[in-house]
């Protein structure tokens, strides 16, 4: 298996199983523990942080070897099913002081704010086949948003597609999730540039393959999120349908990686279409049926390097350049680049302590306003969105767990970018602290 596929969506499947739990009796342990009598830390360097076991594991699609003695056949030897099923809830409260007023114009401000639930996660994966496996995660509340549930992750793979050692995964994933799962990280802050650069949730299909030292993956996505649809219509047999893609295009990723001397590279490409300005700001833009309707080019150039030093302290950078073709007027390029640095040291089994820094340069989009451009934006903050690119973050983040599946966080983040009248009017400084458990 090549140890890309075991940074996919990687850390939220381990937990899955790890930490999955059905209510059959009071007795009852995680699923995933029961059936391979394994503890959680055995996967886990820190949950949900993997350790190389946890990577392999999950690139193996969940299986040992003795996966199927813990599997209900029925008397079919065609059937594995789990003989319990392999659900986990996963749930996060935080309470958070921030320094920052970011409330919308004509709000009041909250700047100690209690954020319980934060979120509430329903996950499931198994092992269906030899070679096939699947994983999902629902979110049935988050920051404050009830009544809705959002399926992000959730997917079908297959490990040797017509034997030819191609692994081919279909459905929903983060297309980031090739370099550093944004789920398994152990800080509230976020790869921030990852999001910036929209690539994250998507639909569509991942192969990958492992050629000696160097592993490749080259994926097609629909490239409009996980949100978007539109309904077909027709007068024949098909009758009222949806298609996923709401436009005709396509956008193409790919990475290559390896290994030197102990110190994981890899690279990586995409190139596909969005939006451009206008249209991504439409809501907030007066007379939107009268924007330019040309869709822009996006390309993205990223370096990323990882390594281990002793069995405690795990290091990760990752650079991101990022160019629109035509964004805002045609034919013209607007490049910006970003990226983020990370340390974690796992120092004990009840302690880890994280340090993550994050920064952008908005380069050709700074300081760059839409109402230069002969439009009339009825949200200040929209008129300069792009300047917020600039991005200068520091977070240390504390880890102590009172089980191995239950932590405490205690996480403080603070912002250098200096401010302006554009997009970064105050600095974005806060304390947090919080549980973080699974079951």
């Amino acid at each position: 298996m090549t140890r890309i596929t075991a940074r996919i969506g990687t850390g939220l499947v381990a937990l899955a199983g790890l930490l999955a739990l059905l209510p059959q009796q009071a007795s009852a342990i995680p699923a995933f523990a029961r059936q391979t009598e394994m503890s959680c830390n055995t996967c886990h360097a820190a949950v949900p942080k993997l350790n190389s076991f946890g990577e392999d594991f999950a690139a193996n699609g969940y299986r040992l070897p003795n996966w199927k003695d813990k599997r209900e056949s029925y008397g079919d030897d065609r059937l594995h099913l789990p003989d319990s099923v392999p659900l986990a809830v996963r749930i996060q409260g935080f309470g958070q002081l921030r320094s920052a007023d970011r409330a919308a114009e004509g709000e009041e401000a909250a700047n100690v704010d209690l954020q319980s639930p934060y979120f509430i996660k329903l996950l499931g994966g198994a092992p269906l086949t030899d070679h096939i496996n699947t994983y999902f995660y629902g979110i049935l509340a988050e920051k404050g948003e009830n009544g809705t549930v959002l399926i992000e992750d959730a997917w079908l793979r297959h490990d040797d597609v017509f034997g030819t050692g191609v692994e081919a995964m279909l459905g929903q994933f983060q297309v980031s999730d090739l370099m550093f799962p944004r789920e398994v990280r152990l800080s509230f802050q976020d790869y921030i540039p990852y999001r910036m650069a929209g690539i994250t949730y998507e639909r569509g299909l991942l192969l990958e393959r492992g050629l000696g030292p160097v592993d490749l993956a080259l994926g097609v996505v629909n490239s409009n999120g996980i949100d978007e649809s539109r309904t077909l219509t027709a007068s024949g047999y098909s009758r009222p349908d949806h298609s996923f893609d709401n436009n005709d295009q396509k956008s193409v990723f790919g990475r290559i990686a390896t290994d030197v001397a102990g110190v994981g590279i890899g690279v990586f490409g995409f190139a596909g279409q969005q939006p451009n300005g206008f249209q991504q700001e439409a809501g907030n833009i007066d007379a939107p049926d009268s924007l330019p309707g040309h869709t822009a080019d996006k390309r993205i150039a990223g370096l990323d390097l990882s390594g281990q030093v002793g069995g405690d302290v795990y290091w990760y950078l990752q650079g991101l350049y990022n160019e629109w073709g035509d964004f805002l007027e045609e034919g013209e390029d607007y490049s910006w680049w970003g990226g983020f640095a990370g340390v974690d040291w796992i120092m004990s089994p009840e302690w880890a302590f994280s340090l993550l820094y994050n920064y952008g340069d908005a380069d050709d989009l700074d300081e760059v306003q839409l109402s230069d451009f002969g439009v009339t934006v009825n949200d200040d903050l929209a008129n300069t969105r792009y300047d917020g690119l600039n991005l200068n973050t520091l977070t240390f983040t504390t880890s102590y767990y009172f089980a191995s599946n239950v932590r405490g966080v205690v996480e403080a983040n603070y912002d250098f970018q200096d401010t302006n009248d554009f997009a970064h009017r105050e600095r974005e400084h806060y304390l947090l602290m919080g549980l973080d458990a699974a079951f």
